[in-house]
Protein backbone atom coordinates (compact mmCIF):
# COMPACT_ATOMS: atom_id res chain seq x y z
CA UNK A 1 0.00 0.00 0.00
CA UNK A 2 1.26 3.57 -1.18
CA UNK A 3 -0.23 6.97 0.77
CA UNK A 4 0.04 9.70 -1.23
CA UNK A 5 -0.61 12.77 0.92
CA UNK A 6 -1.93 16.05 -1.27
CA UNK A 7 -3.78 13.97 -3.46
CA UNK A 8 -6.17 16.94 -5.25
CA UNK A 9 -3.20 19.06 -6.02
CA UNK A 10 -1.30 19.06 -9.38
CA UNK A 11 1.33 16.59 -8.09
CA UNK A 12 -0.75 13.98 -6.01
CA UNK A 13 -3.89 13.90 -8.56
CA UNK A 14 -1.52 12.72 -11.25
CA UNK A 15 0.86 10.31 -8.96
CA UNK A 16 -2.31 8.75 -7.82
CA UNK A 17 -3.48 8.26 -11.42
CA UNK A 18 -0.10 6.91 -12.22
CA UNK A 19 0.36 4.60 -9.27
CA UNK A 20 -2.95 2.95 -10.23
CA UNK A 21 -2.66 2.48 -13.52
CA UNK A 22 0.56 0.33 -12.44
CA UNK A 23 -0.81 -1.59 -10.22
CA UNK A 24 -0.24 -0.38 -7.05
CA UNK A 25 -2.61 -0.34 -4.22
CA UNK A 26 -3.07 3.55 -3.29
CA UNK A 27 -4.49 5.39 -0.33
CA UNK A 28 -5.32 8.91 -1.09
CA UNK A 29 -4.75 11.60 1.62
CA UNK A 30 -6.47 14.82 1.49
CA UNK A 31 -7.54 17.42 4.04
CA UNK A 32 -10.95 18.82 3.12
CA UNK A 33 -14.35 17.80 3.69
CA UNK A 34 -15.73 17.78 0.13
CA UNK A 35 -16.04 14.81 -2.08
CA UNK A 36 -13.11 14.21 -4.37
CA UNK A 37 -12.70 12.14 -7.34
CA UNK A 38 -10.62 9.29 -7.35
CA UNK A 39 -9.76 6.25 -9.93
CA UNK A 40 -11.79 3.00 -8.95
CA UNK A 41 -9.86 1.09 -6.05
CA UNK A 42 -8.36 4.03 -4.05
CA UNK A 43 -8.66 4.09 -0.42
CA UNK A 44 -9.51 7.67 0.55
CA UNK A 45 -8.64 9.21 3.66
CA UNK A 46 -8.75 12.79 5.59
CA UNK A 47 -5.90 14.12 7.04
CA UNK A 48 -4.85 17.34 8.09
CA UNK A 49 -1.07 17.82 8.57
CA UNK A 50 -1.21 20.19 11.25
CA UNK A 51 -2.32 17.72 13.60
CA UNK A 52 0.39 14.44 12.53
CA UNK A 53 -1.77 11.87 14.49
CA UNK A 54 -4.42 12.43 12.21
CA UNK A 55 -2.61 10.66 9.51
CA UNK A 56 -2.27 7.14 11.85
CA UNK A 57 -5.06 4.98 10.00
CA UNK A 58 -3.87 6.54 6.68
CA UNK A 59 -0.57 4.96 6.99
CA UNK A 60 -1.70 1.95 8.89
CA UNK A 61 -0.02 -1.24 7.52
CA UNK A 62 1.27 0.97 4.43
CA UNK A 63 4.30 0.07 2.82
CA UNK A 64 4.95 3.81 1.60
CA UNK A 65 4.39 7.46 1.77
CA UNK A 66 4.30 10.18 0.09
CA UNK A 67 4.91 13.51 1.86
CA UNK A 68 3.50 17.19 0.39
CA UNK A 69 3.30 19.84 2.49
CA UNK A 70 1.04 22.72 2.04
CA UNK A 71 0.00 26.16 2.59
CA UNK A 72 0.77 26.99 6.12
CA UNK A 73 2.72 23.68 7.10
CA UNK A 74 5.44 24.81 4.50
CA UNK A 75 6.26 27.36 7.49
CA UNK A 76 4.97 26.73 10.61
CA UNK A 77 3.72 23.18 12.22
CA UNK A 78 4.06 20.04 14.68
CA UNK A 79 8.00 19.05 14.60
CA UNK A 80 9.06 16.82 11.15
CA UNK A 81 10.36 14.37 13.38
CA UNK A 82 6.85 13.27 14.68
CA UNK A 83 5.83 12.72 10.86
CA UNK A 84 8.62 10.03 11.30
CA UNK A 85 7.60 8.60 13.87
CA UNK A 86 3.61 8.16 12.96
CA UNK A 87 4.57 7.10 10.03
CA UNK A 88 6.60 4.42 11.05
CA UNK A 89 4.14 3.22 13.21
CA UNK A 90 1.83 2.34 11.00
CA UNK A 91 4.32 -0.03 9.37
CA UNK A 92 5.73 2.43 6.38
CA UNK A 93 9.28 1.45 5.37
CA UNK A 94 9.81 4.01 2.61
CA UNK A 95 9.34 7.87 2.47
CA UNK A 96 9.61 10.14 -0.37
CA UNK A 97 9.62 14.06 0.89
CA UNK A 98 8.78 16.75 -1.57
CA UNK A 99 10.80 19.34 -0.64
CA UNK A 100 12.04 22.46 -2.69
CA UNK A 101 15.37 22.87 -4.93
CA UNK A 102 16.14 26.11 -2.55
CA UNK A 103 16.82 23.87 0.59
CA UNK A 104 19.55 23.05 -1.29
CA UNK A 105 20.84 25.86 -3.12
CA UNK A 106 19.82 28.48 -0.04
CA UNK A 107 20.12 26.43 2.82
CA UNK A 108 19.46 29.87 5.24
CA UNK A 109 16.69 30.67 3.26
CA UNK A 110 13.71 31.53 6.28
CA UNK A 111 10.63 30.99 3.64
CA UNK A 112 12.52 27.20 3.39
CA UNK A 113 13.73 26.48 7.08
CA UNK A 114 10.58 23.97 7.65
CA UNK A 115 11.29 21.90 4.40
CA UNK A 116 14.93 22.04 5.70
CA UNK A 117 14.05 20.54 9.19
CA UNK A 118 12.10 17.59 7.81
CA UNK A 119 14.90 16.60 4.97
CA UNK A 120 17.07 16.70 8.12
CA UNK A 121 14.49 14.67 10.18
CA UNK A 122 14.63 11.94 7.55
CA UNK A 123 18.19 11.67 6.94
CA UNK A 124 18.26 11.00 10.88
CA UNK A 125 15.54 8.37 10.71
CA UNK A 126 15.70 4.31 10.30
CA UNK A 127 13.25 4.58 7.12
CA UNK A 128 14.32 4.46 3.55
CA UNK A 129 13.81 7.73 2.48
CA UNK A 130 14.18 9.93 -1.38
CA UNK A 131 13.87 13.69 -1.44
CA UNK A 132 12.81 15.51 -4.33
CA UNK A 133 14.23 19.21 -4.94
CA UNK A 134 11.82 20.19 -7.91
CA UNK A 135 12.54 24.19 -9.10
CA UNK A 136 9.29 26.05 -10.07
CA UNK A 137 6.26 24.63 -11.59
CA UNK A 138 4.97 25.16 -15.11
CA UNK A 139 1.42 24.95 -13.52
CA UNK A 140 2.46 28.47 -11.76
CA UNK A 141 1.42 29.87 -14.71
CA UNK A 142 -2.10 29.08 -14.42
CA UNK A 143 -2.08 32.14 -12.65
CA UNK A 144 -2.20 34.15 -16.18
CA UNK A 145 -5.53 32.22 -17.24
CA UNK A 146 -8.10 34.84 -15.42
CA UNK A 147 -6.13 38.05 -17.45
CA UNK A 148 -5.19 35.83 -20.75
CA UNK A 149 -9.15 35.24 -21.70
CA UNK A 150 -10.51 38.89 -20.09
CA UNK A 151 -7.41 41.11 -21.26
CA UNK A 152 -5.53 39.45 -24.01
CA UNK A 153 -2.47 40.02 -20.83
CA UNK A 154 0.24 38.44 -19.41
CA UNK A 155 1.57 40.10 -16.06
CA UNK A 156 5.02 38.60 -14.22
CA UNK A 157 8.28 40.02 -12.63
CA UNK A 158 11.67 39.64 -13.79
CA UNK A 159 10.37 39.42 -17.35
CA UNK A 160 13.93 37.87 -19.01
CA UNK A 161 15.15 35.94 -15.81
CA UNK A 162 15.65 32.25 -16.91
CA UNK A 163 14.75 29.58 -14.80
CA UNK A 164 14.55 25.47 -15.58
CA UNK A 165 10.85 25.52 -14.54
CA UNK A 166 9.42 22.10 -14.29
CA UNK A 167 6.06 20.26 -15.86
CA UNK A 168 4.49 18.87 -12.04
CA UNK A 169 3.44 15.84 -14.18
CA UNK A 170 7.51 14.73 -14.43
CA UNK A 171 7.39 15.20 -10.63
CA UNK A 172 4.72 12.65 -9.92
CA UNK A 173 6.69 10.09 -12.39
CA UNK A 174 9.33 10.80 -11.06
CA UNK A 175 7.45 10.09 -7.07
CA UNK A 176 5.96 7.12 -8.91
CA UNK A 177 8.95 5.42 -9.65
CA UNK A 178 10.61 6.12 -6.54
CA UNK A 179 7.66 4.56 -4.69
CA UNK A 180 7.88 1.27 -6.68
CA UNK A 181 10.82 0.34 -7.00
CA UNK A 182 14.62 -0.19 -5.04
CA UNK A 183 17.74 1.91 -5.14
CA UNK A 184 16.57 5.15 -4.52
CA UNK A 185 17.28 4.88 -0.96
CA UNK A 186 18.89 7.83 0.67
CA UNK A 187 19.20 9.94 -2.40
CA UNK A 188 18.28 13.63 -3.19
CA UNK A 189 17.18 13.85 -6.53
CA UNK A 190 17.06 17.44 -8.21
CA UNK A 191 14.61 17.91 -10.53
CA UNK A 192 14.08 20.51 -13.28
CA UNK A 193 12.55 21.29 -16.77
CA UNK A 194 14.89 20.38 -20.07
CA UNK A 195 15.85 24.00 -20.31
CA UNK A 196 15.82 27.23 -18.58
CA UNK A 197 13.12 29.50 -19.63
CA UNK A 198 12.28 33.18 -19.12
CA UNK A 199 8.64 34.64 -17.87
CA UNK A 200 8.79 36.81 -21.29
CA UNK A 201 9.69 33.39 -23.32
CA UNK A 202 6.51 31.53 -21.56
CA UNK A 203 3.88 34.00 -22.82
CA UNK A 204 5.50 33.79 -26.02
CA UNK A 205 5.28 30.23 -26.09
CA UNK A 206 1.63 30.55 -24.88
CA UNK A 207 0.96 33.51 -27.38
CA UNK A 208 1.73 30.89 -30.03
CA UNK A 209 -0.36 27.79 -28.78
CA UNK A 210 -3.72 29.91 -28.53
CA UNK A 211 -2.67 31.59 -32.07
CA UNK A 212 -3.31 35.21 -30.66
CA UNK A 213 -1.58 37.92 -29.83
CA UNK A 214 -0.79 39.06 -25.53
CA UNK A 215 0.79 41.92 -24.02
CA UNK A 216 3.34 41.06 -21.79
CA UNK A 217 3.44 43.29 -18.95
CA UNK A 218 6.42 42.98 -16.37
CA UNK A 219 5.20 43.57 -12.72
CA UNK A 220 7.47 45.47 -10.02
CA UNK A 221 8.57 43.10 -7.26
CA UNK A 222 6.11 44.52 -4.88
CA UNK A 223 2.77 44.06 -7.34
CA UNK A 224 3.71 40.34 -7.73
CA UNK A 225 4.04 40.09 -4.24
CA UNK A 226 0.54 41.25 -3.60
CA UNK A 227 -0.61 38.86 -5.48
CA UNK A 228 1.03 36.16 -4.15
CA UNK A 229 -0.45 36.24 -0.96
CA UNK A 230 -3.10 35.66 -1.90
CA UNK A 231 -2.07 31.57 -1.82
CA UNK A 232 1.09 31.50 0.16
CA UNK A 233 2.45 32.90 3.46
CA UNK A 234 4.77 35.91 3.53
CA UNK A 235 7.77 34.40 3.71
CA UNK A 236 7.29 31.84 1.20
CA UNK A 237 6.13 34.97 -1.17
CA UNK A 238 9.48 36.92 -0.07
CA UNK A 239 11.65 33.58 -0.68
CA UNK A 240 9.93 32.64 -3.93
CA UNK A 241 11.01 35.96 -5.70
CA UNK A 242 14.78 35.96 -4.23
CA UNK A 243 14.70 33.00 -6.64
CA UNK A 244 12.99 33.99 -9.38
CA UNK A 245 14.40 37.68 -9.42
CA UNK A 246 18.30 36.71 -8.80
CA UNK A 247 18.61 33.20 -8.92
CA UNK A 248 21.82 31.40 -8.13
CA UNK A 249 23.88 29.96 -11.00
CA UNK A 250 22.66 26.31 -9.43
CA UNK A 251 19.26 27.52 -9.74
CA UNK A 252 19.65 28.13 -13.17
CA UNK A 253 21.47 24.96 -14.00
CA UNK A 254 19.45 22.14 -15.94
CA UNK A 255 19.50 18.53 -13.71
CA UNK A 256 19.42 15.29 -15.64
CA UNK A 257 17.62 13.69 -12.40
CA UNK A 258 14.43 13.32 -14.00
CA UNK A 259 15.69 11.58 -17.01
CA UNK A 260 17.78 9.28 -14.73
CA UNK A 261 14.93 7.91 -12.99
CA UNK A 262 11.81 7.63 -15.26
CA UNK A 263 14.32 7.36 -18.53
CA UNK A 264 13.17 9.97 -20.47
CA UNK A 265 14.06 13.74 -20.68
CA UNK A 266 11.79 15.84 -18.88
CA UNK A 267 8.92 17.62 -20.99
CA UNK A 268 9.38 20.97 -22.25
CA UNK A 269 7.33 23.74 -21.50
CA UNK A 270 5.60 23.84 -24.91
CA UNK A 271 4.56 20.15 -24.06
CA UNK A 272 3.37 21.49 -21.25
CA UNK A 273 1.26 24.77 -22.87
CA UNK A 274 -0.24 22.29 -25.55
CA UNK A 275 -1.46 19.47 -23.47
CA UNK A 276 -2.76 22.38 -21.72
CA UNK A 277 -4.11 24.53 -23.90
CA UNK A 278 -7.59 24.18 -23.23
CA UNK A 279 -7.14 25.80 -20.07
CA UNK A 280 -5.84 29.31 -21.47
CA UNK A 281 -8.06 29.45 -24.23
Amino acid sequence: MIVVTGATGNIGRTLVQQLIAAGEQVTAVSRGNQDIALPAGVQHRRADLADPESLSPAVENADALFLLLTGPQLVTGPDPERFVEVAAAGGVKKLVLLSSQATGTRPGLASHARLHAFESALRQSDLNWTILRPTGFFSNTYAWIESIRTEGVIAAPFADVALPAIDPADIAEVAANVLRTAGHSGTTYELTGPAAISPREQADIVAAALDTSLRFVELTREQARAGMLRFMPGDVADGTLDIIGTPTPGEQQVSSDVEQVIGRPAASYAEWVQRNRALFA
